[in-house]
């Protein structure tokens, strides 16, 4: 068993044009390990960890779900789905606070109600680890 980690954005693809949105993601994410483990020469991938952003438009639940459905018959087939949740968070240009909320958008600094500040962290989705043998 080896520990392969890599940081990957994931792209989104449609096929046909009427795909849920996880399933496609989860299509592009399996498309990435069976090439990057065909490209390392792994036979079997463990555990695969992602991390999605609370903004980012992925339903987690929903992702997990579809990645468990398209991955059977694959390199993937027995891995372990690891999804870890990324929390919304910014620094405000007015205050300088640093915030993370558990909210899904926010429109104000939390601390002093300016509109001014910067999203730093919140838009993810990234593959950031697989356990491959």
């Amino acid at each position: 068993m080896q520990l392969y980690v890599m940081r990957y954005a994931l792209c989104v693809f449609s096929i046909h044009g009427v795909v849920m949105h996880e399933v496609s993601v989860a299509l592009n994410l399996l498309e990435i390990i069976e090439g990057k483990c065909r490209e390392e020469g792994f036979q079997a991938v463990d555990s695969i960890r992602v991390r999605v952003g609370r903004a980012s438009g992925i339903l987690p639940e929903a992702f997990w779900f579809a990645f468990e459905a398209v991955k059977k018959d694959t390199i993937a087939g027995e891995a372990n789905f690891i999804i870890d949740l990324v929390p919304l968070g910014g620094l405000c240009s007015r205050c300088g606070n640093q915030f993370i909320t558990k909210e899904t958008y926010i429109l104000e600094c939390p601390a002093c109600s300016s509109t001014s500040f910067r999203i730093n962290q919140g838009y993810e989705l990234e593959l950031v680890e697989l356990e491959v043998n």
